[in-house]
């Protein structure tokens, strides 16, 4: 190995901006076996499915909807 390598013809990655970064998130533990589960019929890791399935609502404007329904009540 050389003490010192000559970058001053190297290129940037290009793919650089896409690359994934690291991020902490709260899951309960019931999601989190879904997608271990759907990860073992897949062969796919979790993460992976969770980052696709995430990918897949952002790309598709998907939102929740959280507004309240009224119970009705029964007399």
């Amino acid at each position: 190995m050389k003490k010192e390598y000559d970058f001053s013809k190297g290129k940037r990655n290009p793919y650089a901006a896409k690359l994934k970064r690291q991020v902490t998130i709260r899951l309960d533990s019931p999601t989190i076996d879904y997608f271990k589960q759907m990860a073992e019929e897949t062969g796919i890791p979790y993460q992976t499915l969770i980052n696709l399935y995430l990918r897949d609502c952002a790309v598709k404007g998907r939102r929740l909807d959280m507004r309240w329904k009224r119970l009705v009540s029964g007399g």
